[in-house]
């Protein structure tokens, strides 16, 4: 059986990154970036319950834990963004 391909994700402070199959990073990278283009800006709670909601039947890992870290991966490559100050907490593409 080959050896399915790894990515080593990023943390916007620096803390250690986990490695993730690339196909589950891809596939939670996709969503993410696609749902926070089609709505602007979205808190992390509206995301989360989106992808638990629309993902669990045909994702093969835990949606949330994904979610959370492709999110902050995805923060630390300048891809999207934590709008500052905000509670809840929203995110939105980084231009």
């Amino acid at each position: 059986m080959a050896k399915e391909e790894k990515i080593l994700t990023l943390h916007p402070q620096g803390k250690s990154g986990v490695n993730i199959l690339k196909r589950r990073y891809d596939f939670i990278k996709d969503y993410i970036v696609k749902t926070v283009r089609e709505h602007g800006t979205i808190t992390f709670e509206k995301l989360g319950d989106m992808a638990i909601e629309e993902l669990t039947d045909q994702f093969d890992g835990k949606v949330l834990w994904y979610i959370v870290t492709v999110k902050l991966d995805l923060e630390a490559r300048g891809i999207i963004e934590r709008i500052p100050k905000t509670s809840p907490h929203q995110l939105r593409m980084k231009n």
